[in-house]
């Protein structure tokens, strides 16, 4: 026998003027709403994408390179990428030294001597063990990070100058165009606490040896080297002071 308990149902969303009368009496709940997909939303085309000066912020060194041609029919954008790419490349020259590089005495005369003619090089003269050495190579460590157009480099004295007397480490040695600018030998050469912004004050007192690469001139590169001595030295007074109001 046929089974004819069945319900029938209609295009989904779709209503019988019986049932429209029922929700009016309030009999049945209200009629769902129908179901609608979201509106379909292609995939983002990097390509497609508005170009503007973030756009091309957004790029690499080798992809500015390959956006050469792409861009010729936009002269704004065409032109922002030349100076974005010679910035790029000017960074990417600047940030070639940065730290204290350990070197021997074969090593001088190329690293040393026939450094390129625009850059300062500062040769710490040290050797291992030394007490005095210690704090100025961590001053240095410091510099060679804020000023990483200048280039540091540290050798072993007796390696640098047979015979070098260990009373007279630590010694820094200044050489630009392959001539010796300046020297500085013993720890006192830094004042009585040695400090980056000392050693940095002393070693621009004659010549502009320190260059961070990005400050636009040398006085502007003086100008803040005075500025950040003068500021330590405000705060190590200040320091003092409290200090010595806390032990009365």
């Amino acid at each position: 026998m046929a089974d004819y308990h069945f319900v029938y149902k209609d295009v989904e969303g779709a209503s019988t003027q019986w049932d429209d009368i029922q929700r009016k009496l309030g009999n049945l709940p209200p009629k769902p709403p129908a179901f609608k997909p979201p509106p379909f939303e292609p995939a983002p085309d990097p390509d497609s994408a508005p170009k503007d000066k973030s756009w091309v912020d957004a790029k690499t060194e080798d992809e500015l390179d390959e956006l050469e041609d792409d861009l010729d029919d936009d002269r704004f954008l065409e032109e922002y990428r030349k100076k974005r790419l010679a910035e790029m490349k000017e960074a990417a020259k600047v940030s070639k030294y940065g730290s204290v590089m350990q070197i021997s005495g074969s090593d001088f005369v190329r690293e040393v001597s026939r450094a390129p003619q625009d850059v300062w090089v500062v040769v710490f003269l040290y050797k291992e063990g030394s007490p005095e050495c210690g704090p100025l190579l961590r001053c240095l460590d410091e510099l060679s990070i804020k000023y990483p157009a200048t280039k540091f480099v540290k050798i072993i004295s007796t390696e640098c100058i047979p015979n070098y007397p260990d009373r007279n480490l630590p010694t820094l040695l200044v050489y630009h165009n392959g001539a010796v600018k300046a020297n500085y030998v013993g720890l006192h050469s830094f004042g009585r606490r040695c400090t980056p912004e000392g050693v940095a004050l002393v070693l621009c007192k004659s010549d502009p040896v320190l260059n961070d690469g990005q400050s636009g001139s040398e006085q502007a590169v003086l100008e803040g080297i005075r500025r950040q001595f003068i500021e330590k030295v405000v705060t190590e007074h200040e320091d003092d002071d409290e200090g010595g109001s806390s032990s009365d």
